[in-house]
């Protein structure tokens, strides 16, 4: 039995706006199943109960199955349109999924171990490049999370996609460069403190500079 989230969905005959705008007033969110060569089918879903899933983190990268005239059509995600000011949903496109294929999609990042970063300790920043990872993945095997452990980095270290682990069958869409994904950068007083150092420094230099040009001009007269 598949673990998809499972979602119920009304066939929809008409699929102008006056229909569109019948289904929401009755709490339905018009919608449509797409893809795999086969025809489009127009739906609508409940909307409070697409929410409880649109809310929670990975919509875009969680399978679902929605069941239309008792036939199960297994979907992705692939785009939701809002309203612009109220920002209900008001139009859902589904990609159906078929076996075995592979898809493209963002999966979150997640970094653990933090406590074990001694550049984290120090007062290092973790500065996040990269939230999301566009993988290509099998349909059956996509992953909620990419998890990147931060055990052991310092100040001035970068994790790069080439670094991290990813499930089987699962590689980066991005493949002609290692691109960087956080790095631990320095806190900022530090930084400060460094900006500061160096300022004195040029000042010193220059009053220097003046010293030996007067003293120079002195020798001349």
């Amino acid at each position: 039995m598949s673990d998809n989230t499972i979602l119920n969905a009304n066939v929809r005959s008409n699929t102008g706006k006056g229909s569109a705008r019948a289904a929401r007033r009755a709490g339905r969110i018009p919608a449509i199943i797409y893809g795999e060569k086969k025809d489009t089918i127009s739906i609508d879903i409940e909307e409070r109960e697409y929410r409880k899933l649109m809310n929670q983190s990975g919509i875009f990268s969680r399978l679902l199955d929605i069941s239309v005239e008792g036939k199960a059509n297994t979907v992705l995600t692939r785009d939701i349109q809002f309203h612009p000011v109220s920002e209900n949903p008001l139009h859902v496109d589904f990609l159906r999924i078929g076996k075995g294929s592979n898809i493209n999609v963002s999966v979150p990042v997640a970094f653990i171990n933090e406590e074990l970063s001694p550049g984290l300790k120090t007062g290092g920043v973790l500065n996040t490049v990269r939230f999301e990872l566009e993988l290509e993945c099998p349909a059956d095997n996509i992953p909620e999370k990419i998890e990147i452990n931060l055990e052991g980095l310092v100040v001035g270290d970068s994790i790069h996609i080439s670094s991290v682990n990813l499930p089987e069958g699962v590689k980066p869409t991005i493949t002609d460069r290692d691109f960087t994904i956080a790095t631990i950068a320095a806190p900022t007083k530090m930084v400060e403190t460094s900006v500061e150092e160096t300022e004195v420094s040029d000042e010193t230099d220059e009053e220097s500079d003046t010293e030996s040009e007067s003293k120079d001009n002195t020798t001349d007269n």
